[in-house]
Parts: structure tokens; sequence; C-alpha cells
């Protein structure tokens, strides 16, 4: 099963500052390149988790005594390592976002290049998918996952035109979705609005924002101090979450200051904004959005 390279692999692994002994944790496995990295780095005392919910995942499963894969969401990071008798950890690993393979393999729905059923699920186990997204959401709750999660100015029109059209039909495919929507993908910017679009709705059946912030906020405590989280986001929303996560320990507001105008944050970021080279951009086209960030505990 292929899964393409991982996007910023030495950065993203360099930024963990591994030590040989040390607690490691993927919590975004996938193709398994980032957590064969990892272990390349690690002695044979060190020991190295993962995470995915996506079954197709599992079969990338690296045969290492010191390796355990959970077959689980990142949201229950905490519970799981717990429940493997692991309560901090020396780093953090996350590549956000869909797998090049999810992208690649047209039956699950997730690529604007193929005809499919409307699915984008990334654990195929669960119940919400894109066609109970697009036919059962009442219009102002399709106008809001346009708005916040596609940020798409024509959000309320792109909602009442679905619920017209399912009054007859049904919209089982991604065709159809199209068709429908055809009035506001102008043929210029066809594939920039439908990928709007179709990361409005991924998100939204995967709960991609509300996720982050639960992991995001259970890191803090997971961290050993000196511990390093090592973090690739590809759209805006995440990244703007995680930057002012490891800026201020919350997603909105500012943290509460002491009579003196300080304030306490758990975390410190470690060097600037990380971005692909040019080179890597022309060998592997899903980098080109990539944002990698890095944070210790204080």
């Amino acid at each position: 099963m292929k899964y393409h390279n991982p996007v910023l692999l030495k950065e993203t692994v360099d930024g963990l500052n591994v030590k040989e002994d040390g607690v490691y944790v993927d919590v975004t496995f996938g193709g398994g390149g980032h957590s064969k990295e990892i272990l390349k780095r690690l002695g044979k005392n060190g020991r190295l988790f993962a995470f995915d919910q996506d079954l197709d995942a599992l079969d990338n499963a690296i045969n290492d005594g010191r390796f355990t894969l959970i077959h689980e969401n990142f949201r229950y990071v905490k519970r799981f390592l717990r429940f493997h008798g692991i309560k901090q950890v020396d780093g953090i690993l996350a590549d956000f976002g869909v797998s090049s393979h999810q992208f690649d393999v047209a039956e699950r729905g997730f690529s604007t290049r193929f005809e499919a059923d409307l699915d984008m699920r990334m654990n195929q186990q669960n119940e919400l998918s894109a066609y109970n997204v697009v036919n059962n959401y009442a219009e102002e709750q399709l106008k809001q996952v346009f708005l916040q999660y596609g940020e798409l100015r024509a959000a309320p029109a792109m909602a009442r035109l679905i619920v017209e059209h399912r009054e007859t039909e049904e919209i089982k495919t991604s065709e159809q979705l199209k068709k429908v929507l055809k009035k506001f993908l102008p043929p210029r910017h066809e594939n920039k609005v439908l990928a709007q679009i179709y990361q409005a709705i991924r998100i939204e059946v995967n709960q991609e924002i509300e996720v982050l912030k639960e992991f995001l906020q259970q890191t803090p405590e997971l961290l050993k101090v000196g511990g390093r989280l090592s973090f690739i986001s590809y759209h805006s929303l995440e990244d703007r979450l995680v930057k002012r996560f490891i800026r201020n320990g919350l997603f909105e507001g500012e943290p509460e200051r002491d009579m003196f105008g300080n304030f306490e944050v758990p975390l410190k970021k470690v060097n600037g904004l990380i971005v692909p080279s040019k080179e890597e951009i022309a060998l592997n086209n899903r980098a080109r959005s990539a944002k990698l960030r890095i944070a210790e505990k204080l």
C-alpha cells in the first residue's frame, strides 16, 4: 500500500531532540515515515508509541520491540498512554491533515480529482460521513461549516442551493455535489474553491478542530520538563490554533497576568516557523502548504 514520503522528515524529527533512552509519541502514524526516523535515533531502551485511527495505517506497523501502534484517535492520547503505563514522554510528533494515501484512494472521497461516494471519514468505523453532512444538515448548519472551515464567502448561498436540491434528489457522489455547486466554481478557480468546500466538509466529518484542541490541551501535562512538541499543520485554521497554544497556552484571548503584567505559559517556542524548501515541494507537492512549529515544555 503506497504512502508518500513524509513532509519535513528531518526537520520534524530534529525538532524532537531525540534522546537514546527517551519515550516518544507519533500521533499521526500513517505510512510510518516519521516513526521509522525516530526509531533510528533511539537506543535499545528507548520507546515509541504511535497512534492512527485509519484501518489502512495498521498494515504499516513496524516490527520492532521498542514500538507500539495504537489504533485510536489522538484525542485520546493521554488515556491510552496511561493504559500502557506511560504518564509522561520526552516528545510528541504530529503531522496533521489528510495523508497522501487517503487522498490517493479514490473511494475514500477525500480528493477532488476522483468521482467517489461522499465519505471523507479518516476512521472508516465512524457513523458521520460527508454524505450525512451534505444530505442531513440543516441549512444554517451547512452555512456555518462552509464559513468556519472553508472560509467561503458564498457559504449562505451554497447551503441554500444544497438544501433546495436535496428536496428532490439526494446528493450521493462528489460529481453530483460539483454539479449542484457549479455556479460557484469559476473555471479559473474551480480547483481552489472545490478544495475549500472539501476541506470544510472533511473537517466537520472528522471533528478536526475539536480533536486538535482536545489534543493540544493534553500536551503540557504529558511532556516532561524539556520535552518537545514538533507539529506540522497544512491550513491556517490548524496552524493558528497551534501557534496560539504555544504562545499563550490558550486558543483565544490572553492569559491572566499578575500584578507586574507577567504571565506563565507551559511551553516556549523553539526556532521560528519552518517551511519546506523549493526542492522538497518539487518532489512532494503535498509539502507546499506545510508549516512546522516546535515547542519545549518549561
